[in-house]
Formats: C-alpha cells, sequence, structure tokens
C-alpha cells in the first residue's frame, strides 16, 4: 500500500468535505433548536402574564372582600348598640337557658347556672357568626316550650 500525493489529498478532501457537512448539518439544528427555545420563552411569557393578571384580579376581589366584611361587621356593631337590643339579647339568653333548664331539671340552681352560662356562650356564637341565623329564627321560643310542657303535664296527669 503505497500512499501517493493524489491517495494523500483524496483523504484529506473527504475529511474537510465530511467536516463540512457535519457542520452544516449541525448549524441546521442549532437553528431548529433556537426557534424551539424562542418559542418556548414565549409561551413562557404569554403564561406569566396571564398567571400574574389572574393575580392581580384575585387581589383586587379579596381587598374589596375584606373591605365588605369590615363594613358588615362594623354595620352588626351598630345595629346590636341600637336601643332594646341588650334587652332582647338578655331576653334570647335567657330562653335558651330555660329550654336547657327544662332538660336538665334536676338541681335548679346549679343548672341554672350552667344553662345561663352556655346559652351566653351560644349567643355570643350567633352574634359572631359562628352559628347560622336561620337555626336561631328557627327554634321553638319560650312560649312554644311552655304550651309544649303544659299540653305534657296535662298528659301525664300532674294538673
Amino acid at each position: 500500500m503505497e500512499l501517493s500525493y493524489s491517495g494523500i489529498l483524496l483523504i484529506i478532501a473527504s475529511a474537510v468535505v465530511g467536516y463540512m457537512i457535519s457542520y452544516i448539518k449541525s448549524r441546521f439544528e442549532v437553528r431548529a433548536y433556537k426557534k424551539e427555545l424562542k418559542e418556548y420563552k414565549e409561551h413562557l411569557n404569554r403564561q406569566m402574564k396571564i398567571t400574574g393578571e389572574g393575580n392581580r384580579n384575585i387581589e383586587k376581589e379579596l381587598a374589596k372582600l375584606k373591605k365588605d366584611n369590615e363594613n358588615l361587621r362594623i354595620s352588626v356593631k351598630t345595629l346590636g348598640q341600637k336601643p332594646g337590643r341588650a334587652e332582647l339579647r338578655l331576653l334570647n339568653i335567657y330562653d335558651g337557658a330555660l329550654r336547657k333548664m327544662m332538660l336538665k331539671a334536676p338541681g335548679f340552681s346549679s343548672a341554672w347556672e350552667v344553662s345561663l352560662q352556655e346559652a351566653e356562650r351560644e349567643y355570643e356564637e350567633n352574634e359572631k357568626g359562628f352559628k347560622s341565623i336561620i337555626k336561631k329564627v328557627f327554634t321553638p321560643s319560650i312560649s312554644h316550650n311552655s304550651e309544649t310542657q303544659y299540653a305534657t303535664e296535662q298528659k301525664e296527669g300532674f294538673l
């Protein structure tokens, strides 16, 4: 095997041509990757704008709801301080205590104190919104309980 100048030149030329073809192919791949990367960046930018806009809307809504909540809290406090509200509050507390007392009647004084404290706690929870106002409206009143108790006592022969 003898290498001549033409053989060496042919080997060098084929290496250079192979390198050039490889270089051109890599340039096309790099261009395609850059284009894909640019599309990903644009997509990410759009998503960040959408998310940022949504977050701003949620923050505005949260601020509005906090303001409305504070206004309603102040309105409830103001309405609670109207004349006659203290008496109505005390009446509701006594009503709840009496209903509990009818259930726990063995010892009147201790049961009355326990019932009164429970009724005051429940009324405070109602005022703070822990319990539903609907339950307060639809629970039987003192007159309904006394009528029911009177009817029960008549049936049992106490009266």
